[in-house]
């Protein structure tokens, strides 16, 4: 067995992916360079380096929601609207784009308070005016920096949904028509307002007059935009249409579009890009219901995008697109809590939507099962609270893929040794088979696997390597078997075919009594264990499917069964019942204990108690000398298998832990712990196990020096250094030894310590240094034994400083002061009472002396 240094017995959190969006139209935002992502997540404003996924600061302590907000696109100012205070924050980022991630500091400059709840908001392309409007129809505009309303505009017969500045570069010479008919010039600061009551106002913000009223829609208006040149407006509602006004005449052109539209926009000229030649400049885009970016040419009237019948969704859909005119990307916000960049570049044949480029996972919900993906762990498989299983990077954790496939919420996870393939399972009663190649970004499903009747909630694959060299090695070819089980209480071991023949069950075995909740393949392929509702663990014979022994001990649910790694047997936990040897297993369960067991006669050879709720997962760790254990406390436990004892303790979730995993590849098993919530807060733990011996190694050898050096202060009689060494320290015994030495020492003429050297020491102290030697003063004074001490050094003090700068003292309270005075008062009044005694003392004594002195010289007659 290695040495116990070996053991790891401290983690630390190198990364926390927690959720930071959950829901709503106008809760994202994105600066103009692409960078800088704001989301707002309940009461929270969560801000993301898009780019390396990194989560960058975190507003909170706004007590309440978050409505809607906005970033102005040079990131400088954020606005929060809070929904049920009315209020509006203001905060200023100070963004740094040269540090990778992108540094911010949020400081509030202001907060303003609105009549009714803030809807909708929008900053204007310069960063400085904001527009809000409410649920009573007004439209607000502010001024950014100074927090003053420049603009109240009436009008809207309801509340306010969608926001649009325009802002000319120049002098514009774009006539409009009046409500009169009479023509005048459009200025150059508009805003579009649009509203439930199904109107689009445009107003001429250097005038503050209504310019237009457009009623074309007939529900409400949840999309505006302008053109670059101003001379076209677009809009798009709820009641499927787009409409394109001339901003001449305000004339119409009305498309319908087939789904409920949340967001249009027009496309900057000569991003968009097609393969099959000629460009298209006069492009606007749409999305909505049907969770779907389109794209028209407005010069031939027709959509570019592949036109299909997609089934709207309730729990589907794109509520929000944000777009920069600078960038050849637009970002989409959907229902389903994700984001998602497109790209303009569009393939031939037209797809349905505009190409995904990136994928991002908001918030997981509930984290049921993860597993990291070998050779080198650069992905990894998470099954949520749903029928797909998102592949993320575990650098960013961007998605790098979404395998959809299952009709019911994925319950469990594993991956072969080569992480080419992955297997899953859910409630639709199916297990299916992944094949993944990232480096071709290939990842389809290879088989299906169906024959339960009720719902999959344990599958596993082979555990065996295949020999070096072979082909099975070098081709990565596919697992010769899977093994799975669930709640019809059947184990089935499934033929693996993935050449598009329907695979079937080689056999299929009646196991437990309740549900299964976990299957594991011992490292040789011969055994798989079984664990299950009805309290059992299950050995069994791979080949033949037959049980050869039972481990009973749990009093409730077995959740986690792992076998241990190979070449670690029961030996390795010493004492008599290690001297078995044979393999063993490690389980998890609703008792709240976890154990190991030997297979050499199913005996249970230890149990480590410690978690305070069900055990959700166990595994091993350290090559088989560790095992780590996740439960529904939030807590994880990593424990000794020799000693039985807690090693570490790692606690950073708040709710209970489904998901547990290490990293398989060799050089970091154990070293990284991932674990995952019911809340979807995902944790990496990284082993500092070395690193933390080195820095107590470090600061007990300089301790060591130090000490030395106080021991050389005191020999050579260098007061000063002495003293203010044990104060800097923290050697409150040291200083107490060198001030008693003094203090007790024949005292020197003028002193009033003891030495004149140690006078000027302590009468000339730093703030810092007094403050500790204070509090060290009232600690001695509490004891009649140190109380002399703390009395001469404190007449130091007092005739050294003033009163205004003792009581000034930072960390020195009342409470302090109270200490010393209260027990000076005591000790004076104690030695009151010994004068009064001393008397009595005295006045018996000469009593004595007179009668041994009469006894010596005369016979007393009484």
């Amino acid at each position: 067995m290695a040495p116990s240094q070996a053991l790891k017995t401290t983690f630390k959190p190198s990364r926390v992916v927690q959720p930071f969006y959950s829901g709503g139209a106008g809760c994202v935002a994105l600066d103009s360079s692409g960078r800088i992502l704001v989301t707002a997540y309940g009461d929270e404003a969560v801000i993301t380096d898009i780019e390396s996924g990194a989560e960058i600061a975190r507003i909170d302590g706004l007590e309440d929601e978050i409505s809607t907000l906005a970033l102005a696109p040079d990131a400088r100012y954020l606005i929060l609207c809070i929904s049920k205070s009315y209020q509006m924050h203001t905060y200023a980022l100070s963004p740094d784009f040269t540090t990778s991630p992108v540094t911010v500091t949020p400081e509030q400059e202001r907060q303003a308070r609105q009549t009714t709840p803030t809807i909708v908001c929008a900053v204007d392309p310069t960063g400085t005016l904001v527009a809000t409007g409410g649920a009573d129809g007004i439209v607000k505009v502010w001024d950014v920096r100074k927090g003053f309303v420049t603009h109240n505009l009436r009008g809207h017969g309801g509340l306010v949904s969608a926001l649009s500045f325009f802002m000319a570069e120049g002098e514009t010479t774009v006539p409009v028509v009046a409500k009169k008919g009479k023509k005048k010039v459009m200025g150059r600061f508009m805003l579009a307002t649009g509203g439930e009551d199904t109107t689009i106002r445009v107003w001429d913000l250097e005038t503050t007059t209504n310019v237009a009223t457009l009623q074309q829609h007939g529900s409400i208006v949840r999309g505006l935009d302008w053109s670059t040149d101003g001379t076209r407006l677009l809009s798009g509602g709820r009641d499927g249409v787009m409409c394109l006004f001339d901003t001449k005449t305000w004339n119409a052109v009305v498309t319908p579009t087939g789904e409920e539209v949340e967001a249009v926009g027009f496309v900057k000229p000569g991003v968009f890009v097609r393969e099959d030649g000629g460009r298209v400049d006069k492009l606007v885009f749409a999305a909505g219901r049907q969770d779907r970016v389109r794209v028209w040419d407005l010069a031939k009237g027709e959509e570019i995008t592949k036109e299909a019948k997609v089934e709207e969704d309730e729990e589907k859909g794109i509520i929000q697109i944000i777009y920069h005119k600078n960038l050849t990307s637009l970002l989409s916000v959907h229902h389903d809590y994700t984001i998602q960049i497109h790209s303009f570049h569009l393939p031939s044949p037209a797809p349905i939507s505009l190409p995904t480029t990136r994928h991002i996972t908001t918030n997981y919900d509930q984290i049921l099962d993860l597993q990291y993906l070998p050779p080198d762990s650069s992905l990894i498989a998470i099954a949520t609270n749903s029928e797909n299983v998102s592949l993320v990077s575990s650098a960013t954790f961007h998605d790098v893929a979404i395998l959809r496939g299952h009709t019911e919420t994925i319950l469990a996870l594993d991956v072969d040794w080569s992480g080419r393939w992955l297997a899953t399972a859910g409630k639709d009663n199916d297990a299916r088979l992944w094949k993944i190649d990232a480096e071709n970004n290939s990842f389809t499903c290879a088989a299906v696997f169906t024959g339960h009747a009720e719902s999959v909630a344990a599958l596993s694959l082979p555990r065996q390597r295949p020999q070096e060299g072979s082909k099975a090695a070098t081709e990565k070819l596919p697992p010769k078997f899977m093994l799975t089980g669930g709640a019809d209480r059947t184990i089935k071991k499934w033929d693996v075919s993935v050449d598009g023949k329907k695979p079937r069950a080689v056999w299929t075995k009646r196991a437990h009594e309740k549900d299964i909740n976990a299957i594991d393949v011992s490292p040789d392929d011969t055994l798989f264990a079984s664990a299950s509702q009805d309290r059992t663990v299950k050995i069994w014979s791979l080949e033949e499917g037959e049980t050869i022994g039972v481990l009973r001990g749990h009093r409730r649910a077995v959740w986690s069964v792992k076998f241990a790694p190979a070449g670690v047997s029961a030996a390795v936990v010493g004492g008599e019942a290690g001297m078995k040897g044979g393999k063993m297993v490690v389980t998890g369960s609703t008792d709240k204990t976890v154990k190991l067991w030997g297979l050499a006669d199913y005996s249970c050879i230890k149990t480590f108690e410690g978690h305070t709720n069900s055990i959700q997962r166990a595994l091993w760790i350290s090559g088989g000398l560790q095992v780590v254990s996740g439960g529904n406390d939030g807590l994880v436990k990593v424990w000794d298998v020799k000693s039985g004892e807690c090693s570490a303790t790692l606690d950073n979730h708040e709710q209970r832990i489904w998901a547990l995993a290490t990293r398989p590849d060799e050089e970091f098993s154990g070293s990284t712990i991932v674990s995952a919530d019911a809340e979807g807060v995902i944790t990496i733990w990284a082993d500092v196990t070395s690193e933390t011996i080195a820095e107590a190694d470090a600061k007990e050898q300089a301790l060591v020096e130090e000490e030395q050096k106080l021991h050389n202060y005191i020999s050579i009689k260098d007061y000063r250094s002495a003293i203010s060494l044990a104060l800097s320290l923290n050697h409150p015994g040291r200083l107490l030894n060198l001030l008693q030495s003094v203090t007790s020492a024949t005292p020197e003429t003028g002193s009033l310590s003891g030495l004149v050297a140690v006078d000027e020491v302590l009468a000339s102290l730093s703030d810092s240094q007094l403050g500790v030697l204070l509090c060290r003063i009232r600690d001695w004074n509490t004891n009649a034994r140190t109380a002399v001490v703390a009395q001469r050094v404190l007449h130091v003090l007092l005739r050294n400083y003033g009163a205004q700068r003792l009581m000034g003292l930072r960390g020195v309270g009342r409470d302090v002061w109270d200490a010393l005075g209260s027990y000076t008062d005591r000790h004076y009044k104690r030695m009151e009472e010994l004068v009064e005694e001393s008397f009595m003392v005295e006045y018996t004594l000469r009593e004595m002396e007179q009668v041994m002195a009469d006894g010596t010289g005369m016979e007393i007659e009484w």
